[in-house]
């Protein structure tokens, strides 16, 4: 699976674009700065049922997109 069918999957599993699920992460408190993919594929995993694969998928969407900065990200 390509990662664009990873987040095209997504959106139509949980019916959120990678945008509305960034507003909700924020909204909750999920996203903070050095957080852990582990931290954020838990939450995703609770809130929109989604497995490990589509979860990593997400984290690099969100990292990609600088919504989450590590210290991985500002290497």
């Amino acid at each position: 699976m390509s990662f664009q069918a990873y987040i095209d999957n997504i959106t139509m599993k949980t019916g959120k674009t990678p945008e509305q699920i960034k507003e909700d992460a924020l909204s909750q408190g999920v996203i903070f700065e050095d957080m852990k993919a582990t931290v954020f594929i838990d939450w995703l995993k609770k809130e929109y049922q989604l497995g490990h694969g589509h979860g990593m998928a997400m984290w690099k969407y969100f990292i990609k997109q600088k919504w989450i900065i590590t210290k991985y990200s500002r290497m």
